[in-house]
């Protein structure tokens, strides 16, 4: 298992940084090039390495909480209905999805928001269309005490129950439900024998034991799940419970008939085996988690779970980013031996900053994890509005700070604090050949904070220009030549992301292009005091 417990802060040699406080803080020349995509108050951004806005979409929602970019270009967004159709209430509460396309008109929103049902946390656009809906539910007392629940363990009077539900979107504000699962489905409980689910809860670790509440009160949100996501290549769900901190996976390739049976139970479930009495508080790994789901096939560690472990309630206090491998017999049958918790004991990985107490990173709600094509990891600390990225060494590549204010939507001025408000529940970078961006205009706009500083050094604007430089030819097809009246120190070559792809050092008056993709560069002339930057076109 690979531990690390040192997150470094310090800008190493090759990071280049502006001295900024908010919006893209540092980059270096390993970071992925790709395009962040996150939701601040009732905006959604897509932004490049440098922290300029590619696109942005607005709703008249704030978030609630899910946001995902879809391959076609649109925009699948959950929204926080903020009226009084729904009692149902707790951190993450939604009660819209919405589809926007790429230029921000709106092409089909459903609610589900009333007194009996409620959209929360996270939504998952399915490969056929269809959406996954995660919505809260209402079971009453007298239905808790039915399915076994200790009614001393009932301190506000009812339960919120977890479903979770495939659509098809129709028309403009229509859907049909398509598949459901039910976490009441799925119960067991040893308090009351008259009961129909009565059982061995230890001997039962596909079920969810309804009187376990993980020290907590018995209050309605006992289960607060943040996260379903959806793995095509195994036809699975991965479902993420909060409160008590576990991890489920269950069965999406079976129908709603057979979800509502013991074929609709736990597949798998880690983090906290004293749920099932299997482990002791002491065996506990997950704290308040977010956001698990399988790394994707041609990716680094693919097949394996990745997450963001909050470490909320946990002592000291300090977040982690972890992969785990569960055991298997085959693709997606997990290997489990009765009577015993489910594996692995420790992950495979975990990233995480013991150097201080308390934890520079830390983060106890929110936030996720990512990773990405090139081996690095994009993690979002959420509590804190900070995006950042590491490279295969875990050392830092690319931080981002949110500067919009997420209880107001105003942005901050670049050299102050960032707002004291910025948080963020989840980001995700997409490759620059996601199909989304084909065709589209991806010419970076502005930073989104105001008196902006780019950290690429205003990459395309010669606003630090010296005089009597030219270079040519350009367009080029391999070596671009450099005339100046100054001596040149170095020559350096940036994506239109902000990525250092190439540079020479030796004082030299051209580079070679050659290995390049042919696309749009930005070529930056320094002197030991100015530096020109120049944009060039590479055949």
């Amino acid at each position: 298992m690979k531990k690390i417990t040192i997150f470094l802060l310090c800008f190493y040699s090759n990071l280049l940084s502006a001295q900024n406080t908010m919006g893209a803080v540092s980059i270096a020349p390993d970071v992925f090039d790709g395009y962040t995509l996150f939701t601040a108050h009732t905006k959604t951004y897509l932004l490049n390495n440098c922290g300029a806005l590619i696109n942005e979409w607005d709703s008249e929602y704030l978030p609630g909480n899910a946001v995902y970019l879809l391959p076609n270009g649109n925009l699948l967004r959950a929204g926080q209905v903020d009226d009084d159709s729904s009692n149902i209430t707790f951190g993450g509460q939604g009660g819209i999805v919405e589809l926007f396309d790429w230029d921000g008109q709106l092409l089909w929103s459903k609610r589900y928001n009333s007194n009996s049902i409620r959209q929360h946390h996270d939504v998952f656009p399915m490969p056929n269309g269809n959406i996954l809906i995660l919505a809260a539910t209402v079971i009453t007392n007298q239905e808790a005490i039915d399915l076994g629940r200790d009614p001393s363990k009932l301190t506000e009077g009812r339960l919120y129950n977890e479903r979770i539900f495939e659509i098809e979107p129709v028309g403009t504000d229509a859907a049909n439900v398509v598949w459901e699962w039910n976490i009441q489905d799925h119960l067991v409980q040893d308090f009351d024998a008259q009961k129909s689910n009565f059982g061995n809860v230890a001997m039962s670790p596909k079920k969810l034991d309804v009187n376990f509440l993980n020290a907590g009160n018995g209050a309605s949100n006992w289960l607060h799940f943040n996260s379903i996501q959806y793995d095509e290549t195994l036809d699975q769900i991965v479902i993420s419970s909060r409160n008590l901190s576990e991890i489920y996976i269950i069965d999406h390739s079976i129908s709603t008939i057979e979800a509502a049976t013991t074929a609709g139970d736990f597949l798998y479930r880690w983090g906290n085996p004293q749920a099932y009495r299997q482990g002791l508080a002491s065996d506990r790994k997950l704290f308040g988690q977010h956001s698990p789901y399988y790394i994707q096939e041609g990716l680094e560690d693919a097949g394996k779970l990745m997450l963001y472990n909050n470490g909320n309630g946990r002592t000291p206090l300090y977040s982690e980013v972890l992969i785990l491998d569960p055991p298997t017999t085959a693709p997606g049958v997990y290997d489990y031996s009765p009577n015993t918790a489910f594996g692995p004991i420790a992950a495979d990985y975990s990233y995480a900053d013991l150097s201080a107490t308390p934890s520079p990173f830390y983060s106890g709600i929110l936030s996720s994890a990512q990773r990405l094509p090139n081996g690095n990891i994009l993690v979002c600390e959420g509590i804190n509005g900070e995006i950042f990225e590491i490279n295969a060494n875990d050392e830092l590549v690319w931080k981002y700070i949110n500067p919009i204010n997420t209880a107001n939507g105003s942005p901050g001025i670049q050299g102050n604090p960032p707002p004291s408000t910025n948080l963020i529940f989840r980001a995700k970078k997409y490759a620059p050949d996601f199909p989304a961006f084909v065709g589209r205009d991806l010419t970076p706009g502005q930073a989104l904070e105001q008196n902006p500083n780019s950290i690429c050094n205003d990459l395309g604007i010669a606003s630090h220009d010296f005089q009597a430089v030219e270079m040519y030819p350009n367009p080029t097809s391999g070596q671009l030549y450099i005339r100046s009246t100054h001596p040149i120190e170095s020559i350096k070559v940036y994506s239109l992301l902000g990525a250092l792809v190439s540079e020479t050092r030796s004082f030299s008056k051209s580079i070679n292009l050659s290995d390049l993709n042919a696309g749009i560069y930005i070529c930056q002339i320094n002197t030991g005091t100015k530096r020109v930057s120049k944009k060039i076109i590479k055949h």
